[in-house]
């Protein structure tokens, strides 16, 4: 496996899963989420691991403001993972993740990808038209600067992008939920349409650097791949408050562990809920 390969693999932990949107969508014609977290300025950092190593940082972070795209009221969240200490003598990663997200029903307007991992680059945009359940992809030209030809293709549901489905995951009513229950959700990433489910595997008191925090513990079922260890291979623990902030991501590589856990927050909509 290639330095690019591997490195991103596990410095973007914290949104691999977030290839899992859903269904429903924008106040006119789409299904409003019943529960909203987010609150404009918040801000999680998280440290990622590999083994003992801690080899990079991530951070979540909603915009102080709120933006209009389409003419609806949008948060712009962005994720981003990034290299640190030693590790960026072998591996330089600063990968950013971003989406402009209805304030209302949680799914995707715009979003973006900026990935810079060593000399590697890619900058993507894809815009979504839900009510009639088409996606607008470009990539940008690294030589020219200019963005290619755009693909343009249809999707059966109005779908959410990996940061548009970690936001949805906190706006989910667990308190019903039991050990097993499986959510079944439908996303895009690039110019593949899936669908994903994920199993609710009950509560967990999880250690953090901010104290033991009580957690919802879910469990995607990961398609056959060589990169993550079988097809419960990552699992994913939301504070078990009205925030339901990511507060640990684990992976079961092929090569080895790898970890994201969270360090500081900041701004958060509601109090937080500690052990």
């Amino acid at each position: 496996m290639s330095t690019r390969q591997f490195y991103p693999s596990f410095i973007l932990l914290i949104i691999l899963v977030l290839r899992i949107p859903a269904h429903g969508q924008d106040s006119t014609y789409l299904q409003p989420v019943s529960f909203n977290p987010v609150q404009p300025g918040e801000t999680m950092e998280y440290k990622v691991t590999f083994g003992f190593l801690t080899v990079g940082k991530a951070q979540i972070k909603t915009a102080p403001n709120v933006y209009k795209v389409n003419g609806r009221p949008c948060y712009k969240i962005d994720v981003r993972g990034k290299t640190s200490g030693a590790v960026d003598w072998v591996a330089n990663v600063d990968d950013t993740w971003g989406s402009y997200i209805d304030t209302l029903g949680f799914y995707p307007y715009l979003s973006y990808r900026n990935i810079s991992e060593n000399s590697y680059r890619k900058n993507e945009v894809t815009k979504f038209d839900q009510r009639n359940k088409m996606v607008e992809l470009k990539v940008l030209n690294q030589k020219t600067g200019k963005f290619r030809e755009p693909k343009i293709f249809q999707t059966l549901e109005p779908v959410r992008d990996i940061v548009g489905g970690y936001t949805y995951l906190r706006t989910l009513d667990y308190a019903e939920k039991k050990e097993g229950d499986t959510l079944s959700v439908y996303g895009v990433f690039e110019d593949e349409v899936y669908r994903l489910n994920i199993l609710f595997a009950g509560r967990e008191v999880v250690k953090t650097k901010l104290g033991p925090i009580n957690a919802i513990k879910l469990v995607p079922v990961m398609p056959d791949n060589k990169l993550f260890a079988g097809e419960n291979s990552i699992t994913i623990w939301l504070s078990d408050d009205l925030n339901k902030i990511p507060v640990k991501v684990e992976a079961e590589l092929v090569i080895g562990k790898a970890a994201c856990e969270i360090i500081s927050h900041e701004r958060l909509k509601n109090p937080p809920h500690y052990q």
